[in-house]
């Protein structure tokens, strides 16, 4: 993606047009890779700017007030998704009560015409927007009518089957079934982050962990879990990992997410990683002493590297 904009207001990101999709974009699925590529196509055809409009925090977040909102994708992670999957430019608008409270006719006009001069916007046949959610299709069109853009209706996604969404997603990775909820994501969840140091108890214990705050974010998963490691070598390194809040040591109400991978021994503060979940092990528990945990972190590590197809250290 060559181009970021995060304010509603402001001059044409498109002087000679654009051609449009708008939505939350969590994880950019297969629908929304679908969705891209189509904008793609449409806007080489007419040499226009294919722009994706998204909102951060994404509006489910605004509107659970406090409660958590579990994310397919960090606002970092869905920029760079979104600019691989086709965006040249993506207005990324700050979604709070203002934008939440603007009526969907000066959402249209201010935004969609006057920011991002679209011709042709393409969105969900659910779509809903402005204030109190009263605008969609049939309302886009009619604007449409008036300030001459044409709107297009993106039919379903599949895979297997399962309709693709973000929600289907999380049920499946809440449920512990990485491969199906991989069948609808395109790839295997991840999460990323920099390196980050810890209480150093992991390497003390024989368990030297990559650790990763999940800061605001809301993880879909918790437990113990086989991974892949990406961000190290050239190629993913195998490991075990937990995304929890480690209770037996009173590690507190903050997430973290820990990586230990099998044969490395290197320093990774500082670098940007990546874990991919391959499959759950377990959920997290409280053991009675450190030496109890030890002990299951050299079962969960063998089950593990089973899993992955990793020699025994």
């Amino acid at each position: 993606m060559s181009l970021l904009f995060r304010d509603a207001a402001g001059p044409s990101l498109a002087p000679g047009g654009s051609v449009v999709c708008v939505g939350a974009f969590d994880g950019v699925h297969l629908g929304h890779r679908a969705l891209l590529a189509r904008v793609r196509e449409r806007a080489r055809a007419q040499d226009r700017v294919p722009l994706a409009i998204s909102f951060e925090p994404i509006p489910r977040e605004v509107f659970a007030r406090g409660t958590p909102v579990p994310r397919l994708a960090s606002a970092r992670e869905k920029i760079a998704l979104l600019g691989a999957a086709g965006a040249a430019k993506l207005l990324s608008l700050r979604f709070d009560a203002n934008l939440a409270a603007m009526p969907a006719e000066s959402f249209v006009e201010d935004v969609l015409v006057g920011r991002a001069d679209a011709r042709e916007i393409w969105v969900g046949a659910d779509f809903r927007f402005g204030h109190a959610r009263r605008g969609d299709v049939a309302l886009l069109r009619d604007c449409g009518r008036r300030l001459g853009y044409s709107v297009e209706v993106m039919p379903d996604v599949t895979a297997d089957g399962v309709r693709v969404s973000s929600s289907a997603i999380r049920t499946f990775l809440g449920s512990g079934d990485f491969d199906a909820a991989a069948r609808l994501l395109g790839r295997r969840f991840a999460i990323g982050g920099h390196v980050v140091h810890g209480a150093q108890l992991g390497r003390k214990l024989g368990w030297p962990t990559a650790n990763i705050r999940l800061g605001r974010r809301t993880s879909p998963v918790a437990g113990i879990f086989a991974v892949r490691v990406h961000g190290v070598e050239d190629s993913a390194r195998a490991g075990v990992a937990s995304l929890g809040i480690r209770p037996t040591i009173g590690g507190g109400g903050e997430p973290l997410l820990e990586a230990h991978l099998f044969h490395f021994d290197g320093d990774l503060y500082g670098r940007r990683i990546e874990v991919e979940f391959v499959r759950k092990l377990r959920d997290e528990a409280k053991f009675d002493d450190l030496a109890a945990m030890v002990r299951q972190i050299g079962r969960d590590a063998e089950q593990a590297r089973s899993i992955l197809g990793v020699a025994p250290a």
